[in-house]
């Protein structure tokens, strides 16, 4: 087996993704930089200083999720960390959008249920499928971490607050989606209580990405704060929780 920690992180070639892998290649793990794009995860992976390697992995793709599982189970025998930080706001060719596109396209009356699926497909039913993958080499490292990068607009209490700026921006696409990822969230967390391995999500705050047409006030290295510091949880550190980087985050 491999003797430094593994981490993989989903959708690493950009944004928060490559951030959090680039702070747990600076931790001393070796870094999964999963990619759909084989080039892209390459140039991504030379970007990071430490053990950074490219990995194939489309998340709505079986057989890519498959072959990256195996792997990393011949060549590394392990797996410590997962972030499953890969995700779209809208579906079709459009996914990179102003907040305003986002919004007035996941509509709940003009919402393209095509779009919808799309999105759902990535960002809950790929983490699904990406998970269980994953779960074999999870349980043969020490303390496994399953990390999901959720976002604020998935809490029910907080978009239910008249005060909240976002109210709505979430559709019936981007912020269900994450809504039935936080779920996701709690049921593996509970599968696995009676285990090392816990699981948590982590909101990274409204982050100039791709994903918002970098319209977002925070810097990726702030978005990524809190998924890193999830990933880093000591053996005292909680599971089945939803948090930022202020403390904790009403479902």
């Amino acid at each position: 087996m491999h003797d430094k920690p593994v981490a993989l992180v989903t959708g690493a070639n950009k944004g928060i993704g490559l951030q959090i892998a680039r702070e747990l290649a600076a931790r001393g793990y070796t870094v999964l930089v999963g990619a759909r794009d084989p080039a892209r995860g390459e140039v991504a992976a030379k970007q990071i200083a430490g053990d950074a390697r490219s990995l194939v992995l489309d998340v709505t793709d079986a057989a890519t999720i498959a072959a990256a599982a195996a792997s990393i189970q011949r060549e590394l025998g392990r797996l410590d960390v997962l972030v499953n930080n890969a995700g779209i706001a809208r579906g079709g060719a459009a996914r990179d959008a102003s907040l305003a596109a986002i919004t007035r396209s996941g509509a709940p009356s003009v919402a393209s249920l095509a779009d919808v699926r799309a999105v759902f497909e990535t960002n809950v039913f790929g983490v699904i499928a990406v998970t269980q993958a994953m779960l074999p080499l999870l349980r043969a490292a020490p303390a496994g971490r399953i990390v999901n990068v959720s976002s604020g607009i998935g809490s029910l209490t907080t978009i239910s607050d008249p005060a909240y700026p976002f109210r709505g921006v979430g559709g019936v696409a981007y912020g269900p989606s994450k809504s039935a990822l936080n779920a996701v969230t709690i049921a593996f967390a509970q599968e696995l209580a009676d285990t090392p391995i816990k699981v948590n999500a982590a909101c990274p705050g409204y982050t100039a990405t791709d994903l918002n047409a970098h319209s977002g006030p925070r810097s990726v290295v702030e978005g990524a704060r809190e998924p890193v510091r999830l990933a880093l949880l000591g053996p005292d550190g909680p599971t089945g929780t939803f948090s930022n980087d202020g403390g904790p985050i009403p479902w």
